[in-house]
C-alpha cells in the first residue's frame, strides 16, 4: 500500500462524510483515517504467533531430519531455540548449494528460479539465497541463505505453515539427495 496523506476540509457535513467512508460508518474522524492500514498491521499481530509456531515447528523438523540425514545442524532438534534460525552444516561447497536450490523449488512463489552464489556489498564471499517469498526480503515465509565457504553453512528460516515448511525441507532434501 502506498502511504499518502491529505487534509479534508469544506462543509461539516461533508467532512463527516469523508472522514466516514475512510474508517468506518459511527466512528468517522475520532479514530482518524487510516487507509487500511490498520487491517495490515493488526492482522500481522494477530498472525504472528502462529506464523512463529510454524517456523519454529519447521525448524525442529528440519533439525532431526538433517541430523539423521548426517549433518551437523545446529540447535539440535531437542535443544531450547532463541529464534526461528536453524543452520545445517553441509562441508561441502555443492551440497550447500543444492539445499539452497532445493528450499526454492519448494516455495510458493519464483519456484522455478534457481539460486547461485554471486557476490553481495558487504560481504566477503560469495552468498546463496533461496527465498519464494510473497512479500521481498521476508525470511519467515521460507528461505535458506548463506556464504560460499568452509564449513559451507546454510541459515534455514520459516515456513508460514508447518506444512509449507516441511514440504520446502522435504524438497530441498530430494534435490540434495
Amino acid at each position: 500500500m502506498q502511504k499518502i496523506g491529505a487534509y479534508i476540509a469544506g462543509k461539516k457535513e461533508y467532512v463527516k462524510f469523508a472522514a466516514e467512508r475512510l474508517t468506518a460508518p459511527g466512528l468517522g474522524k475520532e479514530v482518524g483515517p487510516t487507509l487500511g492500514a490498520n487491517k495490515g498491521f493488526l492482522q500481522g499481530l494477530y498472525l504472528a504467533p502462529n506464523a512463529v509456531a510454524s517456523s519454529l515447528k519447521t525448524a525442529i523438523f528440519a533439525s532431526k531430519i538433517m541430523e539423521k540425514l548426517g549433518f551437523n545442524v545446529s540447535p539440535k532438534f531437542n535443544e531450547k531455540r532463541a529464534d526461528i534460525v536453524q543452520t545445517i552444516e553441509f562441508g561441502e561447497e555443492a551440497k550447500q548449494i543444492k539445499f539452497c536450490q532445493g528450499i526454492q523449488q519448494g516455495s510458493a512463489v519464483d519456484s522455478i528460479a534457481v539460486p547461485t552464489p554471486y557476490d553481495m556489498p558487504g560481504y566477503g564471499d560469495k552468498i546463496i539465497m533461496a527465498s519464494g517469498s510473497f512479500v521481498q526480503g521476508s525470511s519467515i515465509e521460507l528461505s535458506c541463505d548463506g556464504p560460499i565457504r568452509k564449513p559451507y553453512t546454510a541459515f534455514l528460516q520459516g515456513g508460514l505453515t508447518y506444512e509449507y515448511g516441511k514440504l520446502g525441507v522435504l524438497r530441498a532434501i530430494q534435490n540434495l539427495i
